[in-house]
């Protein structure tokens, strides 16, 4: 076996070789030999099959098991020549050449190696973030809301016309032009008034009904209505006022601390309010994490650093981005590309720049999470899949399942990654 090694760059080598034709009849003989011992083979006691009989019967299966045992040798030497470790590698090694000829096998081996990345001053890239301000009056709306979810609905008594946040109990045909059309007809449904449930301007119309009250209200769906029978079309509904509920007024007090800490009978309004501001904080600490901070301080990092990209890794992403802009296309853009392969290459190369703009991001965040020690495990990705499955109505166990058999969750756990070491070097700069 002669074989030469090149390190192409910090990410990409190469190792060129000649197998021998002796070397692979040699591992040959070996496997053949070792499969004697243990096959099964009618007509032939276990240990007593003939060699020939092995070659025979496993023939061509037996010529690629000795010709990959030598090529694992070559990679192995390769390595070891090169001074890289395995588990340096990414990905499978690509042959790219594995040409037969007189009594020789010449190879050329790819592989990619895990880019290192100086990190040197990837804190001064993080822009200082100050911890929003809450106030009293929205921590006091946020529980006044809390403590309505928990109330009960209370027929109202007196005699009033519909008001705001009053729930409407209402009948309700819809038409255009006079005809009734499918969905647009409801009784005794339960009608939240400003909650903007229905159509714009259905319930500022019902505003102001009286009990037994009959009213016909024009209104007219949205351009962008998912039907596209009602989009854009002036439709008149026939409504009937049934009855008025309405939430009591609640009272901000040691019991609904209690009823909104549970578990805790030393609640009081003073840590209830605590709570919920810790909470509205990190709330608008997500939204503005994943709106503003995260692409821009991911953006700053991709520009910072500068390293060697596995090759292989980012034709892999081009290829992806090429199979989803293909989803997108008409049967008959799909056939000219089929028949211009130049144009396809075209498209392809179009998506490089922003392939290697994730590939590095992505190796960035891989390095930044082993610099700041952030791991996310298996059981946590179960659980988020988990939570988000019983918020959507999802069985948790079937959607799970789905990801595990799609092969989603390692680009999940990644994703995860992600979101807790940027949030993680955010907070550590983040001021009062």
């Amino acid at each position: 076996m002669e074989f030469k090694t090149k390190k192409i760059d910090g990410a990409n080598a190469e190792i060129t070789a000649t197998l021998v034709q002796k070397d692979i009849d040699a591992n040959i003989e070996k496997i053949a030999k070792q499969l004697a011992r243990d096959a099964k083979i009618d007509g032939f006691r276990k240990g007593k099959v003939p060699v020939a009989i092995i070659k025979k019967q496993y023939g061509e299966k037996l010529v690629q098991d000795a010709e990959g045992e030598e090529l694992r040798k070559v990679l192995d030497a390769g390595l070891k020549d090169l001074g890289f470790a395995s588990d340096a590698l990414i990905g499978e090694p690509q042959v790219t050449k594995f040409e037969k000829g007189e009594g020789k096998i010449d190879v050329e081996v790819t592989i990619a190696l895990r880019p290192e990345i100086n990190l040197d001053g990837y804190a001064d890239a993080v822009p200082e973030v100050k911890k929003p301000k809450i106030t009293a009056k929205a921590v006091t709306d946020r529980i006044q809301e809390l403590g309505a979810n928990q109330a009960p609905l209370k027929k109202v008594k007196e005699e009033r016309a519909a008001e705001l946040e009053d729930t409407a109990i209402i009948d309700f045909e819809g038409s255009i032009d006079g005809t009734l059309f499918d969905g647009g007809k409801g009784e005794k449904f339960e009608l939240l008034l400003g909650s903007n449930q229905f159509i714009p301007g259905f319930e500022e119309q019902v505003v102001g009904m009286n009990k037994g009250e009959e009213k016909t209200i024009t209104v007219t769906f949205p351009a962008d209505y998912g039907s596209e029978e009602l989009a854009g079309k002036e439709t008149q509904f026939k409504v009937v006022l049934h009855e008025l509920k309405r939430k009591d007024k609640v009272r901000l007090d040691a019991s609904l601390a209690k009823k909104l800490i549970p578990g805790d009978e030393e609640a009081t309004m003073d840590k209830l309010k605590e709570q919920v501001k810790a909470q509205m904080e990190k709330e608008e600490i997500s939204k503005k994490f994943q709106e503003e901070l995260k692409p821009t301080l991911l953006e700053a990092f991709v520009n910072k650093f500068n390293f060697d990209l596995p090759k292989f890794v980012v034709e892999q992403e081009m290829d992806m981005a090429l199979n989803k802009k293909a989803q997108t296309m008409t049967e008959d853009e799909i056939q000219e590309l089929k028949d211009n392969q130049d144009k396809v290459k075209e498209i392809r190369e179009e998506f490089r720049a922003d392939a290697e703009r994730s590939v590095k991001a992505t190796f960035i965040i891989d390095a930044l999470a082993k610099e700041e020690g952030v791991k996310v495990e298996d059981n946590e990705v179960m659980q988020t899949i988990y939570m988000e499955a019983m918020q959507t109505g999802q069985d948790p166990a079937a959607v799970y399942e789905n990801y595990q058999k799609s092969g989603y969750l390692p680009a999940i756990q990644m994703a995860m990654v992600e979101d807790k070491v940027l949030s993680k070097i955010i907070e550590a700069k983040m001021a009062d």
